[in-house]
């Protein structure tokens, strides 16, 4: 046993949402754990044109909406022709939306569905492919601990529903995959300090409620969730799959 399996050494990962928050966290960490990055989001960031700069060789940038339907096999391609590889996939992307149910109109159900959970599945398929013609492969489907509690105070079934989603996604293909090569697990965040978050972060009762209700008192930064993938990702997990990592600060123990 080494400390060596939690490198990434001539793997080729591709990440979605890689272009701010817990994306580009977990894009920093695996190029300094070795990897080829392809990242891809809606738009740059200036932190992420400085990553891209600074690491010029190992690192690529394909702007896309992972919600059109054919962004998946464009994402694998621009990936294949850059790097000649695809080892591992972080289907980060995603957003969140609020509001009652019985008010919650069509339109932003099928953009949190369709971000969500139909890209990740449209993407994951995409990815899958070359993974099986070299017999190995790591997916990595960041859900939520949405998908596993309601949250309070706010209210948001569809996107708790999406998550939920996609851990039953992560089971149902890491049983499939699991005798041909293919490991995937999910990453379940707690509440991260990011975009998503911001918003609620600000607000004084929300703040108060979501550190009360988690054990450890504090918000996590993404870079700690960019650990979790990490191993999840690298030979370190080589004999976990289906799993879904809870990283909560305690949050989901009660």
């Amino acid at each position: 046993m080494s400390l060596d399996q939690f490198r990434l050494d001539g793997k080729v990962a591709l990440i979605t949402g890689g272009n701010r928050g817990i994306g580009l966290a977990i894009a920093k960490l695996f190029l300094e754990a070795g990897a080829k990055c392809m990242l891809t989001g809606r738009s740059e960031t200036v932190e992420l044109t400085e990553l891209l700069a600074g690491n010029p060789d190992t690192s690529s940038w394909i702007a896309a909406d992972v919600t059109e339907p054919d962004t998946g096999e464009k994402l694998v391609a621009a990936t294949l022709e850059k790097f000649g590889s695809l080892d591992v996939l972080v289907n980060n992307a995603g957003v969140a939306a609020n509001g009652n149910f019985h008010e919650f109109d069509d339109e932003k159900l099928a953009y949190i569905m369709e971000t969500n959970l139909i890209a990740p599945f449209r993407i994951a398929r995409a990815a899958i492919r070359p993974m099986l013609e070299k017999g190995a492969g790591a997916i990595v489907n960041i859900g939520s601990i949405s998908g596993m509690v309601s949250n309070k105070p706010q209210l948001q079934v569809a996107y708790n529903s999406s998550k939920a989603a996609v851990h039953q996604m992560t089971t149902t293909m890491a049983f499939e995959y699991a005798g041909r090569g293919i490991r995937v697990n999910a990453l379940a965040p707690g509440y991260v300090v990011s975009d998503m978050t911001k918003g609620g972060i600000a607000r004084e009762d929300w703040n108060r409620t979501w550190t009360e209700n988690t054990p450890m008192g504090r918000f996590a930064q993404p870079e700690e969730m960019a650990t979790c993938a990490l191993f999840l990702a690298s030979d370190a997990a080589s004999y976990v799959t289906g799993a879904t990592l809870v990283a909560d600060g305690g949050y989901t123990t009660h």
